[in-house]
């Protein structure tokens, strides 16, 4: 721990901004990962009702289901629902409309996440630079005769751009990751919500 300790504050105060940017994706890849479980977006109870419903009898258990449940693919649902009545282009339009808002709320905090990875081996970077530049003027000042002089730049330098590149990585594995997820959530309860609309109005234009 104290050698952990020791390495990290040879990289100096930079290391402030690059520890920060560790702990907001450490923090928001564990929300991510619990918000984005497929069960917690498209709910079994409201999946299952929705994929067996072929227009027979009332919708109103679907309703109640998704007022339960919650979930985003719940609220496009509910929001179908609330507006049967309407023409066929209306309701595509409303299942954009939620669809979009739904997608905006499943993506919160991946900007952030992408922010981490383009800014923290920038911070790296810099500490290289402000590094080398100690380097420099150890050199001007005393020549290349002390090497400890030399070697303590050199190790500030290395410091920062492996404590960026370490944060950085995988912040942007995860970003992708959590991207490609809620694209497929996205196209998928598009599908699902384009077909259960169009059962729902054959069944009302039947009665």
């Amino acid at each position: 721990m104290l050698d952990a300790m020791t390495f990290l504050w040879r990289g100096g105060l930079l290391m402030l901004p690059i520890g920060f940017c560790s702990i907001a994706a450490l923090a928001i890849t564990i929300e991510r990962t619990f918000a984005l479980r497929r069960s917690k977006v498209l709910q079994p109870q409201v999946l299952d009702m929705v994929k067996a419903y072929e227009g027979e009898g009332s919708a109103k258990p679907v309703l109640e289901a998704c007022m339960r449940s919650g979930g985003a693919f719940a609220r496009i649902i509910e929001e179908i629902l609330h507006v049967s009545n309407l023409d066929h282009a209306q309701v595509l339009e409303t299942i954009h409309a939620t669809g979009r808002r739904e997608v905006g709320r499943l993506e919160r905090g991946l900007i952030i996440l992408e922010i981490v990875a383009g800014v923290s081996p920038l911070l790296g970077l810099l500490g290289t630079v402000l590094g080398m530049l100690t380097v420099f003027d150890a050199i001007t000042a005393e020549g290349i005769g002390d090497p400890q002089v030399l070697s303590a730049g050199i190790s500030k330098a290395l410091v920062t751009t492996v404590a960026g590149l370490s944060v950085a990585i995988p912040a942007l594995a995860f970003h992708s990751y959590f991207s490609n997820q809620v694209e497929s959530f996205a196209a998928e309860m598009q599908e699902l919500a384009t077909g259960f609309s169009v059962r729902l109005q054959s069944a009302g234009r039947a009665k």
